[in-house]
C-alpha cells in the first residue's frame, strides 16, 4: 500500500473550519488529509465526514478519520487513525476489509511493536515536540528518540513523525529514517508551505527504502 508521505491533520474552531482547511490543503497539493475533530458528537462528525470526502474525491486526495473507522466506511474514506484509547487495529480491519488504510498512534518501542502485531498500514509516532494540538500529551520524543526506536524497531512499515513539527525539522527526521511527516499547525497557518514540504520529503530516490535500515 503506498502510504503518501506528508499527512495533513485538519484543524479549525468549528466543522466549518476544518473543512475550509481541508479544502485548502488540497487546493495546494495535499495527497492526505486527517479529519481530525474532537469533541463533537458522533452525528455532526459523519456529516462532516461526508463533506470531506466530497472534496477530496475532487483533488483524488486520500481522506483518514481520526477516531470513527465506522464513519471512515460509510463515507468511503481511504482510511481510519486510531490513537491509544480507540478501538483495537484488529476489530477495524475486521470490519473495513483490507483495503482501507489503518494508521495507529504510538510514543514507545512497545506501542510500536504492538501496532505492527496488529498489521497496521503505518505508525504515527511521536511526539517529537511540545503541540498545543493534542491533549494529555504523551512523553516527547526529539530526535534521539526516533533515532533509537527506529534502530531496534528494523521495520519496513512506515513510520510517521508528529508532534510540534516545522519546516525546518524535516532534513533531520529523514536522516533519523522517519519515513513521513504529519503535521497540522505549521500548514494551516500557510498552506503554501505545501509544496516545498512535499519537496523536502520526496527529495532524495533512496530516502523511500530508508526506512528499512
Amino acid at each position: 500500500m503506498n502510504i503518501p508521505k506528508l499527512h495533513y491533520i485538519s484543524q479549525g474552531a468549528t466543522p466549518e473550519a476544518h473543512l475550509n482547511n481541508i479544502q485548502q490543503a488540497c487546493t495546494y497539493g495535499a495527497k492526505l488529509v486527517q479529519l481530525r475533530l474532537k469533541n463533537e458528537h458522533e452525528d455532526v462528525i459523519l456529516d462532516t465526514a461526508k463533506k470531506a470526502r466530497a472534496i477530496t474525491a475532487h483533488y483524488q486526495t486520500r481522506l483518514i478519520i481520526n477516531d470513527h473507522y465506522k464513519i471512515a466506511k460509510a463515507v468511503k474514506a481511504d482510511g481510519v487513525h486510531l490513537g491509544k484509547t480507540d478501538a483495537c487495529p484488529t476489530i477495524a480491519r475486521e470490519y473495513l476489509g483490507k483495503w482501507y488504510m489503518i494508521g495507529g498512534t504510538a510514543n514507545t518501542l512497545e506501542d510500536c511493536k504492538n501496532l505492527l502485531d496488529k498489521k497496521i498500514n503505518y505508525i504515527g509516532l511521536g511526539p517529537f515536540k511540545f503541540t498545543q494540538t493534542k491533549d494529555n500529551l504523551s512523553p516527547i520524543l526529539g530526535l534521539e528518540g526516533y533515532q533509537k526506536i527506529l534502530e531496534k524497531l528494523q521495520t519496513q512499515t512506515p513510520i510517521i513523525a508528529i508532534g510540534g513539527i516545522c519546516e525546518n525539522d524535516i532534513n533531520d527526521l529523514k536522516n533519523k529514517g522517519v519515513y513521513g511527516i504529519a503535521m497540522s499547525k505549521e500548514i494551516t497557518k500557510d498552506f503554501s508551505k505545501i509544496t516545498t514540504i512535499n519537496k523536502l520529503l520526496n527529495a532524495s530516490a533512496t530516502q523511500e527504502q530508508r526506512h528499512t535500515f
